[in-house]
């Protein structure tokens, strides 16, 4: 089991690509066929509610918790509940618990709570699920902070038979799937999505391992056989809600071949390290099927290692790891100047048309350059900032990334070419390089703490107006949302985007009316804002976008029993290949159906 609690992450340019994000993602999207799930964990409920139960006495005799991590207004109140519902709590219970907690915070004193609750989270996934809440069988590969904190699982288990929670339980996390169902589920499959679409790969959902198993030879012969057994295992990854965890923190765990992700329901993980959790996700096989390699990079990388771990002892020696947390770091970065780089370019060239005079083109122009030479800057500094923790191939694989990034290459087939052309030489250098660009990233890094308000580049209006009305669409008020999509619409004809939302509320309004003359309007109207999008799209026009608008339609004259050239429609949308975020798959899905009905 690992451990890693890693800061919140907010990059610089968020504004620019909002809005770009959940439009590209296909409403069948089944975060399941990724291995994703999503899923509150009883065990890790029980275990930071018994935490919840610490408190001690003021000097004025009042009664204040121990553990008090910053959480959201909804968590707020589910905290609330919780001590509500265990007021009555056996106060000796109570006094055992408060007592470890204290002696644990007086050992750790410059620990913030939410670093205090870290290896008790870790704890909570040792133990057997509830109501049992056994303790490990194994415990000699568990690292030092948990151990600290095992003694601890026999109060949390007395707590569960004790306290109200047994009964609770059920109730709790139904309310947990309740909320994790709105930001947490859609922020997921959008990171998905995204990072997968830019790989241009599938994470690896099996693992095949081989054991070796003894086996008592016949009745004639003395000693055992031993033979070699294959076994396929499943990997998953786990995104766990837990409202008891600290806002704006993740916990990472690596089980074996599950990883789980512990995170407040109303995270948004397109900005947080949960990115970087997914990507080691579909990085580790990956890199284990290509271990074979790695001895090419050994000789450069132990020495650079040996030198960080003399600054910083808690980098890890193991240079498989070091392959491992350099290519996520690098994906991370790349993946988000790449995004935010090709976001802004096609900005840039929307608004260049509408302009008639060359100084202004030329003006939106170098606008556009800075832009990403800015953006350029600060991956240079975020690649050093893992460099300096180890990662210390990031500045490569971020190089290599480039190679494949509009190749259409899958990074499972293209990993082995990029660690065999690593070169030395030429990477002896590469930091160096880049210190005139880190140098410019903190003094924007550094600009941009004092005078917060500043934006880099300002937000697309458009995309700013749609990100509110998607809130209203979020609430089901699709009546106000088709009004204020139709007066951004006769503000800005030519946006595809406008209308493909159109439709998509049209149909969404559609959804559970028996009146079918009262459908059929709703989906006409879609129809004609579906059309519309094909209509102002341009060149520059998101694939992504217009292959969803093929399907959309597809399925519309599917309703209206024209299934040729529903057909064809979903023909469209397949010749659009299979682009990040589209509806590709969706489309042959229908396509086949359609294929079979008599």
């Amino acid at each position: 089991m690992t451990y890693i609690r890693r800061p919140f992450f907010l990059s610089a340019f968020l504004l620019f690509t909002l809005g770009v994000n959940g439009q590209n993602v296909p409403s069948g999207f089944d975060l399941s066929n990724y291995g994703v799930r999503i899923e509150p964990d009883k065990r890790l409920i029980v275990v930071l509610a018994a935490l919840e139960m610490a408190n001690e006495k003021t000097e004025d005799g009042k009664d204040v918790k121990l553990i008090n991590t910053p959480l959201s207004e909804k968590s707020t109140r589910f905290r609330e509940q919780l001590l509500a519902d265990n007021a009555g709590l056996n106060e000796d219970l109570r006094r055992r618990i408060s007592t470890f907690v204290a002696q644990y915070k007086k050992r750790n004193p410059k620990l913030s709570d939410a670093d205090i609750i870290s290896p008790f989270i870790s704890m909570a996934y040792t133990l057997t699920p509830v109501p049992e809440l056994a303790d490990p069988v194994f415990t000699s590969d568990l690292p030092g902070s948990l151990l600290d904190v095992l003694d601890f699982a026999p109060l949390v288990r007395e707590f569960y038979r004790r306290g109200s929670i047994g009964a609770k339980l059920d109730d709790y996390v139904k309310d947990y799937r309740t909320e994790s169902d709105g930001a947490l589920r859609t922020s997921a499959r959008e990171m998905v999505s995204e990072l997968l679409g830019y790989l241009h790969t599938r994470p690896r959902l099996t693992f095949t391992e081989k054991v070796k198993i003894e086996t008592k030879k016949d009745k004639t012969k003395k000693g055992t056989l031993q033979q070699l057994e294959t076994r396929e295992l499943e990997r998953r990854f786990f995104l766990v809600p837990e409202r008891l965890a600290a806002r704006n923190n993740i916990n990472f765990l690596n089980v074996r071949d599950d990883y789980y992700v512990i995170v407040p329901p109303d995270t948004d993980l397109s900005f947080s390290e949960a990115r970087r959790a997914f990507l080691q996700f579909v990085v580790d096989p990956l890199v284990l099927s290509n271990s074979k390699e790695i001895p090419v990079l050994r000789d450069w990388v132990k020495p650079l290692l040996d030198e960080r771990r003399k600054i910083d002892p808690g980098v890890s020696p193991d240079v498989f790891l070091t392959v491992t947390r350099s290519l996520v770091a690098a994906i991370d970065v790349r993946q988000s100047e790449y995004l935010r780089t090709r976001i802004a370019t096609e900005r840039a060239r929307q608004k260049i048309d509408t302009l008639k005079a060359d100084g202004e083109k030329r003006a939106v122009s170098l606008e556009l350059e800075k832009f990403k030479r800015e953006l350029s800057d600060d991956a240079a500094l975020r690649l050093f900032e893992d460099y300096e923790k180890g990662a210390v191939l990031s500045f490569y694989f971020a190089e290599q990334l480039k190679g494949i990034e509009d190749s259409g290459f899958d990074i499972a087939s293209s990993l082995r070419e990029m660690i065999a052309s690593f070169e030395p030489m030429k990477e002896t250098n590469r930091v160096a390089g880049s210190s005139e660009a880190r140098k410019r990233a903190l003094i924007a890094r550094d600009n941009r703490k004092s005078n917060p308000e500043a934006i880099t580049v300002a937000a697309n209006p458009v995309t700013t107006r749609l990100l509110e009305i998607q809130k209203i669409i979020d609430a089901k008020d699709y009546a106000k949302a088709t009004t204020d999509l139709k007066l951004l619409q006769a503000k800005n004809p030519a946006e595809p985007r406008i209308y493909y939302t159109i439709g998509r509320v049209a149909g969404l309004s559609a959804v559970g009316i028996e009146n079918e003359e009262l459908v059929g309007r709703q989906l006409l109207d879609a129809k004609v804002a579906y059309e519309n999008v094909l209509r102002t799209a341009g060149p520059t026009t998101d694939k992504a976008l217009l292959s969803l608008t093929y399907v959309a339609l597809g399925r519309i004259y599917e309703h209206f029993s024209d299934s040729s050239y529903a057909m064809k429609l979903y023909d469209k949308a397949i010749g659009l290949d299979d682009v990040a975020g589209g509806g590709f798959r969706e489309a042959m899905a229908a396509k086949q159906r359609l294929i079979k009905q008599p």
